[in-house]
């Protein structure tokens, strides 16, 4: 069965990506960074329960396999963007995410461009551990939004003022490193294409 659990964690997870740019356009920003946050969190989740479960319970399937990393690379795009937009277009933030855009394009291009013979490309445990990181720091940098609110609201002071700093900070650190595995990743990739993409003579 083609609609099995797996494939329908993976297809929720596809539709949250887009969702979690339209809590911006239909709550005001505090409600929708908490949505955000919590359904960005939760569609993260579930990109491991699908896998498990597929695993486990030998349901894995070509719709699943291909759905899968549509759904990864959607939601950390729209999520960057979204957090590039409300952060002014800070150079410290939009720096990684062009690293992270530009990997996961020219990758996408090189499994098209390889067609039948893009197994060559299979995913790394390495690629596995960056789209990890990219999810953990996408949500920390979510989770910024959230505490800002409270300090602005309790008069800056206290706990409340240091969460929001230093989800910022940590946020920024684990998507420099998540930017940095990202390349490390699509050179990865690049060297094992480079043998299907020599001319003939």
């Amino acid at each position: 069965m083609i609609w099995n659990l797996p494939n329908i964690l993976t297809a929720l997870r596809l539709l949250a990506a887009p969702m979690v740019a339209v809590m911006f356009l239909f709550f005001p920003r505090f409600y929708a960074d908490w949505f955000a946050l919590v359904l960005f969190v939760s569609a993260a989740v579930t990109d491991w329960f699908d896998g498990y479960l597929a695993r486990a319970w030998k349901q894995q399937t070509k719709l699943g396999a291909m759905l899968d990393p549509i759904a990864d690379k959607a939601m950390v795009v729209i999520a960057l963007m979204v957090i590039i937009g409300f952060s002014s277009w800070k150079a410290s933030l939009v720096l990684p995410a062009t690293m992270i855009l530009f990997r996961e394009v020219f990758v996408s291009g090189l499994r098209e461009y390889l067609g039948d013979v893009a197994g060559t490309l299979a995913v790394t445990k390495l690629a596995k551990w960056k789209t990890t990181l990219q999810m953990i720091a996408i949500a920390v940098l979510f989770s910024q939004g959230v505490f800002e609110h409270y300090s602005v609201t309790a008069g800056g002071l206290g706990w409340k003022l240091l969460l929001a700093e230093w989800s910022g900070r940590v946020g920024l650190w684990l998507l420099w490193i998540a930017a940095g595995l990202t390349l490390m990743t699509g050179w990865d990739y690049f060297r094992k294409a480079l043998p299907h993409l020599k001319e003939t003579v």
